[in-house]
């Protein structure tokens, strides 16, 4: 019984909470505005542009973060060739890292250019 009663007040709530997004939905209907216009973002195009900046930028970091640590590795490696190893492979990935990061802002531009949404 209780649990019956617990549910029927959960699907009440839940039909009355969608029922008033809708409502709003209608009401503020005539008044929405592009939310990205004000950073120079209109198309979709331009957003992927923004977000393929931003996150090079952030892989360019990462990458130069790990040449400092692949360098803290190589020092550490008190002439063991396995750790030696490692201290390369991260060196040689951290570069990769930073030329991917570097351009992702072509690659982007790249794509878009092939599919025509520039």
């Amino acid at each position: 019984m209780l649990y019956n009663v617990l549910m029927n007040k959960k699907i009440i709530s839940s039909i009355v909470f969608v029922s008033l997004f809708c409502v709003a939905s209608f009401a503020f209907a005539q008044s929405i505005t592009n939310p990205l216009a004000g950073g120079g973002v209109n198309n979709f195009g331009q957003l992927l542009a923004k977000i393929a900046k931003g996150v090079g930028v952030l892989i360019a970091d990462l990458g130069v973060v790990m040449i400092i640590v692949a360098g803290i590795l190589y020092l550490l490696s008190a002439g063991s060739p396995e750790r030696i190893t490692k201290a390369k492979t991260a060196l040689i990935y951290a570069i990769a890292g930073i030329a991917i990061g570097l351009a992702a802002q072509a690659i982007v531009d790249i794509i878009l250019g092939i599919i025509g949404k520039q």
